[in-house]
């Protein structure tokens, strides 16, 4: 499994791009869509919802099970992957590329986030 090098990595399973003027993107690792199996419906924070770091702001159902979507930063969302509403294989497919979920002004991040290898090693733990 790959973990981009350039993206920090929440214990919650959610990836986020280093910020370009203020807005990152959010999704899920590649490990968290395998173990979610088939998604089937994703809901998102909604643009100009505000976020808080480490709280539940949407949730993505799988053929397995429910899972929240947690905040990995404190912010405004300033946009909403709509092609995952529409097709949330995406986050299986693609949870780097197409299936990212909402980009997010931050106005606070958690001195908790990991480096792809410290995602490594804890999901290997």
């Amino acid at each position: 499994m790959s973990n981009p090098q350039q993206l920090r990595y929440t214990k919650e399973h959610e990836w986020l791009s280093t910020a370009e003027d203020g807005v990152a993107t959010v999704g899920i690792t590649e490990f968290a869509a395998n173990a979610l199996g088939d998604v089937v419906y994703a809901q998102l924070p909604a643009v100009g919802d505000t976020i808080t770091a480490g709280e539940s702001c949407g949730e993505l159902e799988s053929t397995k099970s429910v899972s929240d979507l947690y905040a990995p930063v404190t912010g405004e969302v300033v946009d909403a992957n709509q092609d995952v509403v529409d097709d949330p294989s995406l986050v299986n497919t693609a949870p780097f590329e197409g299936g990212w979920l909402f980009k997010v002004r931050i106005t606070d991040e958690p001195d908790d986030l990991l480096s792809a290898d410290e995602y490594a090693a804890f999901t290997a733990g």
